[in-house]
């Protein structure tokens, strides 16, 4: 089957989302939205602390949010990427609000920041602690109720479609690779129909499921940039996978693990061990609040130097009434497995959280494929640099989406639809009764990535990982080209060509830099093992 939309977008979180209403909004063609689950499930929806965006003008300016990321990144940002997301920061926030995103606000009706780490100012907008779950709520309403929107949910979107389908030998070298739309798997029919486009964007999230233990949902598998890198797009930065400090430790949840929002440190919480015992002080005068690079490797030396399986962090010494009122779901969800985060520690420890490479893009989030945008986590816009400042995510994902709408408006003309596209050909393939396989293959990644590729790494380590994903790989794609296409084995396609990039891009920088930490080329005088 063959539809068309003027814009096709492969992704529902508040990146899609945003860029899906502007697009819309302007009436110049139908959009398509795809998501492989519903729309309700997405990366946003999974984000406790808020929004970074300089409002407070009295204390606060965009040099000091520049440099706040600059410092966090470890000074390997894209300046010009830095000051376009501060800058337009502002304006993503009133786009929102507009869109029926509610933020929390004082009884004088400014909003009510919070502070987290790496932050000189208290910058950061937020709703309660489930701000992404208000965002994604907000924006789920505005798209649902748009006419020129088609909602296409439990969809799988397979490849993008470029030259190559049309018999032209594509290589990394070959200088005008232009995308004409995506084979998308409809769950109805179970067949791959063709969507061809005069703009696509990939707006697919992170890559946290590639880890055995993830604050992501199970559908962060990396689709977007396994697509892109397939279709020889540039993709980098991949090594910079940062871990969050502050997981809820709790066995059996590792797919989501609990997040414990990095404002409750902001707040005042600080980082012990079981025995109640500080430890921050001997990495950084930051303390709790150093950014999460830092604390990360902080936890995990700690962990290891005393054989834990996590440290704690402690609210106690707060306002009990205070703390209930800031953070209810944290306190809710903790209370549900018997600690009272009033009275007690609440256990975490570190696991896989954001991705801050992916499909390389410039200041309008066109990729290195023509009439093919990134927008949203699965993208390298080059703001994060080595490592991710908190909070500043969300913002990205709305200060590109509207960078990518008005470009993708402004040349909207110049892209028709290629009609010579050719349907999916599966024929001669069988149905997969394979599952056990695809199912052990899944974890097995998950455990290559976090024994190997963890937030400690060595060139042992990332060796050993490459010769594991290599067999996987060739035992994968000779399982896809003999069955039919279901999202599973799609699934684990893109987790192995990703896990494979954030290899071989960590063995490729030859130095500890930001998220990317190898014992040999350290960085600090501690060694980590």
């Amino acid at each position: 089957m063959i539809r068309k939309f003027d814009f096709l977008v492969i992704g529902s979180g508040v990146a899609g989302m945003s860029y899906a209403l502007q697009v819309a909004e302007s009436g110049r063609g139908r959009v398509a939205l795809v998501c492989k689950t519903n729309i309700e499930e997405a990366n946003t929806a999974k984000a406790q602390g808020g929004v970074a965006s300089v409002t407070n003008l009295e204390v606060d300016n965009f040099q000091k949010h520049i440099t706040d990321t600059l410092i966090a990144g470890d000074y390997i940002s894209d300046r010009r990427a830095v000051e376009q997301v501060v800058t337009r920061g502002p304006e993503g926030i009133r786009r929102l609000v507009q869109w029926g995103v509610n933020f929390d606000r004082k009884e004088n009706g400014d909003f009510d920041l919070h502070r987290e780490g790496g932050h000189s100012e208290f910058r950061i907008l937020h709703h309660a602690d489930d701000t992404g779950f208000e965002i994604q709520r907000g924006l789920i309403e505005a798209v649902k109720q748009h006419p020129n929107i088609t909602l296409l949910e439990h969809h799988f979107a397979v490849e993008i479609i470029t030259q190559h389908h049309l018999g032209v030998e594509v290589t990394r070298r070959t200088p005008d690779i232009e995308c004409y739309g995506a084979y998308v798997l409809d769950p109805d029919t179970h067949k791959i129909d063709t969507i061809l486009s005069r703009v696509t964007v990939l707006a697919t999230g992170g890559i946290g499921a590639v880890y055995s233990t993830t604050t992501n949902p199970n559908i962060a598998t990396g689709d977007g940039i396994a697509m892109a890198y397939r279709a020889k797009a540039t993709v980098q930065d991949m090594e910079f996978v940062q871990f969050h400090p502050t997981a809820l430790y709790h066995h059996g949840e590792t797919h989501p693990a609990y997040l414990i929002t990095e404002a409750m440190r902001g707040y005042g919480g600080i980082l012990r061990l079981p025995n109640g015992e500080e430890f921050m002080q001997k990495y950084d005068r930051r303390l709790s609040l150093a950014p999460r690079d830092i604390v990360a490797r902080a936890i995990d030396k700690e962990m290891k130097i005393h054989g834990l399986d996590h440290v704690c962090l402690d609210v106690t010494h707060k306002d009990p009434e205070e703390t209930r009122h800031h953070f209810p779901n944290i306190y809710a969800k903790c209370q549900s497995i018997g600690i009272d985060i009033t009275r007690q520690y609440i256990p975490v420890a570190p696991c896989a959280h954001y991705l801050c490479g992916g499909i390389k893009v410039d200041l309008d989030a066109c990729s290195s494929i023509k009439r093919l945008y990134a927008i949203g986590e699965c993208s390298c816009t080059g703001l994060h640099g080595g490592n991710r400042l908190a909070s500043n995510s969300l913002i990205e994902a709305v200060v590109y989406a509207e960078a990518a709408a008005n470009h993708s408006l402004a040349h909207l003309e110049e892209y028709a639809f290629n009609e010579a596209v050719p349907e999916w050909n599966d024929e001669g393939t069988m149905t997969n009764e394979e599952k056990v396989l695809i199912a052990q293959d899944i974890k097995e990644v998950g455990q290559i990535m976090s024994n190997y590729v963890g937030i400690v790494r060595s060139n042992l380590r990332l060796k050993r990982a490459w010769t594991r994903l290599d067999l996987l790989y060739e035992e994968t794609e000779e399982l896809f080209k003999r069955v039919k296409a279901t999202p599973d084995i799609c699934e684990l396609r893109n987790m192995i060509n990703v896990g494979y990039l954030i290899t071989r891009q960590a063995l490729e920088r030859k130095e500890s830099r930001g998220l990317h930490y190898t014992t040999d080329y350290p960085k600090h005088a501690y060694d980590q093992n």
